[in-house]
């Protein structure tokens, strides 16, 4: 997974986080009970109870071998009596004894994250804070998170080892409603336009240009409905990136 496991000049763990890792964590409440879905091998949950920055955690994986590496961290640190590792998919890791109040889920697709909410969703409890981390698919799940009545507290972008990464921050709030621009690209990012985010477009703009001009000298003929889409997005982002000013609405629209 892009961007896991080493960064350029130093080892990554519990100690010493990858930068993205850290902009999650900067997300999570102080004195949260976390759950941290997907969670390889347990640096967040153990980082955050390190610094007395949590007061409870649990870390859930499907896959027996990050399992055991989050144990063995878990073991390792001495936080057996704070931090429970379960082996479980999504959200099934969570019980309801557990009290969470936050839950991350980190470095999966967009697709993937939302899937994990829809699949769990009788375990959360309305309360929990969403820190989400995805790899890409971010449209989807924030359709998810409009269509379930969270609305986005926070969102950033960062570039790490040439990837960019997308940190958002959900709580549920009653029925909002975001325009398909602002599912796209963010409804606070598309106020902030930082300068990773605008460098984050322009990038996106040039492969999407590339795509365009590749289905021109296609071979067999692509649909027109995957080129409109592609045409769409190109408009939406060229007209973003030449808008002088920053959005004015402070929050969505309530239904």
């Amino acid at each position: 997974m892009p961007g896991m496991g080493r960064e350029k000049g130093r080892q990554l763990n519990e100690q010493t986080l990858s930068m993205r890792l850290e902009r999650v964590a900067a997300h999570v409440p102080a004195g949260a009970r976390l759950a941290d879905i997907g969670s390889d091998h347990g640096y967040l949950p153990v980082a955050l109870m390190r610094r007395g920055d949590i007061t409870a955690a649990v870390a859930g994986e499907v896959a027996d071998t990050p399992f055991r590496a989050a144990q063995r961290t878990v073991r390792d640190n001495g936080l057996q009596r704070w931090i429970t590792v379960r082996l479980a998919n999504g959200l099934a890791a969570i019980e309801p004894s557990d009290g969470i109040t936050a839950i991350s889920i980190c470095g999966m697709g967009g697709e993937t994250i939302r899937d994990i909410l829809d699949s769990g969703k009788t375990r959360l409890g309305g309360q929990e804070r969403l820190i989400l981390q995805p790899n890409g698919g971010e449209q989807p799940l924030r359709q998810w998170l409009m269509d379930h009545h969270y609305r986005i507290l926070s969102e950033e972008v960062l570039r790490e080892n040439r990837f960019d990464y997308e940190i958002i921050v959900a709580e549920r709030d009653g029925p909002v409603l975001y325009s398909p621009e602002q599912l796209y690209f963010g409804p606070l990012q598309m106020q902030a336009r930082t300068p990773a985010f605008l460098d984050k477009w322009q990038r996106r703009l040039r492969q999407k240009q590339r795509t365009l001009n590749n289905f021109a000298k296609a071979q067999q003929a692509v649909p027109e409905a995957t080129v409109q889409a592609i045409a769409r997005q190109v408009w939406w982002i060229s007209e973003l990136l030449a808008s002088p000013t920053v959005e004015r609405k402070e929050q969505p629209d309530r239904l």
